[in-house]
């Protein structure tokens, strides 16, 4: 591996405003700089070695959905691609990595849309038969097709995990009328996103969306349909009834598995050939999505 992944970013005289798992973000006065780090957490927790170049492909597969979604609806990028970062305490190296978006105040949910019934989906159907309380069929698999995508959302956690929610308890934390137009302009999206990305081979079995204010405005924020953010699938291997590959973290989720670990910090490092390989899945969604190299 020949990149060495960039960990930790502080800009000289810039304050940073918050400090994610992944992403960083700066104040710069009118607007704010996200810059996504290569760092990649599993279980709530944060690898000590990142994987290279993951905040790159991240913040790439953003600019390329951010691209083909604006006739949806609005985002917050006052920067495209391929754009210069403004002069000055702006490292070369973060350019790739970088966004500069407007101040939108972020909604106090998750809008989550799922298709296939995964993760925390599945635990709950198989105790209930329901997702989020919403009735399901019977007789479905793990990783199922559903009849149709349903929205999902849940509250954000600072630390540890989301907390999904009834679309009324949405409703109450944000108002009715935007939980009806987020849901709607999620359910849109992943419409959109799941029958582009099914004919490049990729299955997109969820995601999550993030919409902030702006002005009056409803925008869709931060990162939107990356393998950090969704359920990426490849296509040809797809087969309900057990779990699927994957392009995302769950490769790094299924490694750390197979480790005697607790799943508290501190967490263990990754070997070179988890990293090698979780980088190439990175590369290859982006590739796919977009029909180029990055």
């Amino acid at each position: 591996m020949n990149d060495e992944p960039l960990l930790h970013i502080d800009l000289p005289g810039v304050r940073k405003v918050k400090s994610g798992k992944v992403r960083e973000v700066f104040d710069l006065g009118d607007k704010l700089l996200f810059v996504a780090t290569d760092r990649i957490s599993a279980f709530d927790c944060i690898m000590p070695n990142g994987i290279p170049r993951k905040g790159e492909v991240l913040t790439q597969i953003s600019h390329f959905w951010f691209d083909q979604t604006e006739s949806i609806v609005p985002n917050h990028r006052l920067s495209h691609a391929n754009d210069p970062l403004p002069p000055g305490h702006h490292s070369v190296q973060l350019a790739r990595r970088s966004m500069i978006v407007k101040k939108a105040t972020p909604l106090v949910i998750e809008c989550v849309v799922r298709g296939y019934l995964a993760g925390s989906g599945w635990k709950e159907y198989q105790q209930s038969q329901t997702v989020c309380g919403i009735q399901l069929p019977a007789g479905l698999q793990e990783c199922s097709e559903l009849p149709e995508p349903i929205f999902t959302p849940a509250t954000k956690a600072e630390t540890g995990h989301d907390e999904n929610i009834p679309f009324e308890t949405a409703a109450k934390l944000v108002g009715a009328d935007i939980a009806e137009k987020a849901c709607d302009l999620s359910l849109r999206l992943y419409n959109f996103a799941r029958d582009y990305a099914r004919q490049r081979g990729i299955i997109i079995a969820d995601t999550k969306f993030e919409f902030g204010l702006f002005n009056g405005e409803l925008l869709l924020i931060d990162e939107v349909l990356t393998p950090d953010s969704s359920r990426f699938w490849p296509a040809a291997d797809y087969a309900p009834g057990k779990a699927q590959p994957s392009f995302d973290t769950q490769f790094v989720r299924d490694y750390l598995e197979t480790l005697k670990w607790n799943k508290q910090p501190p967490a263990p490092s990754l070997p070179p050939v988890i990293v090698a390989r979780t980088q190439a899945k990175y590369l290859e969604a982006y590739e796919r999505l977009t029909g180029r190299k990055l």
